[in-house]
């Protein structure tokens, strides 16, 4: 019997926050520039971020990091600036209901990247789920 992935229930959670965040970014954004609201949901996430840490004890300073672990995130951090501000303008111009699919061909290019980069192997089966994946951001993006 396959035994219950931890990380499953993480992963649920995090699909429904990214759902809820494209509806109410769509909501939000109706009346201001998409950069300055991304400034201000990013000043949100900071501050809520932070008390989190420093409530459950798990602050220490950053700089005794290893420099490699610093610039991995320090690249991670700006991928998700640039995904934010290229999300948030789409979001702003379209409907959520298309900008959202095509944000997640995300999971195509992560089977991809992870293959080239990580060199984590797919199994036929995984692969079959990516092209579903990206067949259905299809379907959902182009307009009949």
């Amino acid at each position: 019997m396959a035994t219950f992935p931890q990380w499953l229930p993480w992963a649920l959670l995090s699909a429904a926050f990214a759902a809820l965040t494209a509806i109410f970014a769509r909501l939000g954004l109706q009346q201001v520039d998409a950069d300055l609201a991304m400034l201000l949901r990013t000043v949100a996430i900071v501050a809520v971020l932070g008390l989190f840490v420093a409530a459950t004890g798990k602050w220490r300073n950053p700089l005794a990091l290893p420099g490699r672990t610093l610039l991995w995130l320090l690249l991670s951090a700006l991928a998700t600036g640039a995904s934010w501000l290229c999300y948030f303008r789409a979001l702003q111009r379209g409907p959520a209901s298309q900008v959202a699919p095509v944000d997640k061909l995300s999971v195509v290019l992560v089977a991809v990247f992870a293959v080239a980069f990580l060199h984590e192997r797919l199994a036929w089966r995984e692969w079959l789920g990516v092209a579903m994946i990206g067949g259905g951001v299809l379907l959902m993006a182009l307009r009949r």
